[in-house]
C-alpha cells in the first residue's frame, strides 16, 4: 500500500543511522506508536499528505452536494456508536467518533492529513482510519498512547492510510512535520482547569448526583504541562503558543476546528471559547465559522440549577466547534 511505502521509507532511513540493526519485518511494520524510546521520535515524517481521490482542485472536500447540505446547518447531534469510549475511568472527556468523522469529511479529502495535538483517548485517530486520511495523534500521557493502540489495532482492512499516536508535547509537533503539510487540524483540548476540582454533579437529578464520578477529580494527569491544571489566561497563552507553532504546518485555507465549552466557576461564566477566539486571531488564525453542538440527546437526566433565583443554562448540553482557517497568501 502507498501509506506503507512512506513508513518503510521513514523506517530505513532513521534504522540505517543507527548502530543497533532491526529485522527487516519489524522496519517495514508501520508503527501504530512512536513514543521517547523510538528511534522516530522528534524526527521528519514521511507520512504521506496529498489527497488520493479524483476530487478536483478546487473541492474541499470528497462530499456529495447532499452531505454539504446537511453539513451547512449551525447546530449539530450525534450518537455515540459501539465502539465510543463512555468510561470515565479510561478518559474523563470523550466525544463520539460521528462527530470527529463529520468534521474530517468536511474539510480534508482522502490521503490527506488530519492532526489532532490533543489525542486523548484516540477517537480522531479512529475515525481517520474509518475515512481513509492519514492522521497523526500527540498526547503527553503514556496510558492513552496505548489506549489509541489498542483501539486502532482492529485496523480496516479498506484503509490505504496511516495513523500513528505519538507520546510528545503539542509544542513539539513541527518537529515531526514540514511547512503545509496539514490539511486539518482538529481537537478538543483540555478545558483549562475544568475538570481539575471535585465533581459536585449539581447538574445531575436526585440520587444519580451522588453517582461514581461525585467527589471525584477528573482531571488527565497533575503534569505541569498538561492545559487541564492551567487557569483560564495561562491555558489561554499556552494554547495560543501552541496552535502558533502549528500554523505555518497548516496548508492555506486549510482548517482548525477546536471544540470547547464554557464553564462555571464561583458563580461567574468562563468563557473559554471567547478567550480561545481572541487569542487565536492574535496568532493570525482566521475564525469562518461557529458551530454549536447540541448535547441535548446525549445528556442524561438533566436536574434543575439554580432555581428560583439564578438562571443558568446547563453547560453539559452543548459545547462549541469553532471553526478557523490559516488565510490565503496573497
Amino acid at each position: 500500500m502507498l501509506a506503507a511505502k512512506f513508513w518503510q521509507k521513514w523506517y530505513v532511513t532513521i534504522y540505517n543511522t543507527m548502530e543497533n540493526t532491526n529485522t527487516k519485518s519489524n522496519r517495514d511494520t508501520p508503527p501504530l506508536t512512536i513514543n521517547e524510546s523510538s528511534p522516530l521520535y522528534r524526527t521528519k515524517s514521511c507520512i504521506n499528505t496529498d489527497k488520493t481521490c479524483s476530487c478536483k482542485e478546487n473541492h474541499l472536500n470528497c462530499m456529495t452536494g447532499k452531505e454539504w447540505l446537511k453539513s451547512q446547518l449551525g447546530v449539530w447531534q450525534f450518537h455515540y456508536e459501539g465502539r465510543d469510549i463512555r468510561d470515565k475511568n479510561l478518559h474523563p472527556a470523550t466525544f463520539p467518533i460521528s462527530l470527529a468523522k463529520r468534521i474530517i469529511e468536511l474539510f480534508s479529502h482522502e490521503g490527506e492529513l488530519v492532526v489532532d495535538p490533543f489525542v486523548g483517548s484516540g477517537t480522531t485517530l479512529l475515525a481517520a482510519q474509518d475515512l481513509n486520511r492519514n492522521a497523526l495523534g500527540f498526547d503527553l500521557q503514556p496510558d492513552y498512547i496505548e489506549l489509541c493502540k489498542r483501539r486502532l489495532s482492529n485496523n480496516n482492512l479498506f484503509n490505504s492510510s496511516q495513523q500513528i499516536a505519538i507520546q510528545d508535547d503539542a509544542l513539539n509537533i513541527n518537529q515531526y512535520l514540514e511547512p503545509e503539510t496539514i490539511k486539518l487540524i482538529w481537537t478538543s483540548p483540555p478545558y483549562s482547569n475544568l475538570l481539575n476540582r471535585k465533581r459536585k454533579n449539581k447538574s445531575r437529578r436526585g440520587d444519580e448526583r451522588h453517582n461514581d464520578q461525585f467527589g471525584k477529580i477528573e482531571q488527565y494527569s497533575q503534569d505541569p504541562r498538561d492545559l487541564g491544571t492551567m487557569p483560564l489566561e495561562k491555558y489561554t497563552q499556552k494554547m495560543g503558543d501552541i496552535f502558533e507553532n502549528l500554523l505555518p504546518l497548516l496548508k492555506p485555507k486549510g482548517h482548525c476546528v477546536i471544540n470547547v465549552p464554557d464553564m462555571w466557576w464561583e458563580n461567574k461564566r468562563i468563557t473559554i471559547h471567547i478567550a480561545l477566539v481572541e487569542e487565536f486571531r492574535k496568532r493570525g488564525y482566521e475564525l469562518r465559522n461557529t458551530i454549536i453542538w447540541d448535547r441535548t440527546n446525549i445528556v442524561n437526566r438533566v436536574g434543575i440549577f439554580g432555581w428560583p433565583s439564578n438562571y443558568i443554562t446547563m453547560g453539559t448540553t452543548f459545547e462549541y466547534l469553532l471553526d478557523f482557517w490559516r488565510p490565503p497568501k496573497e
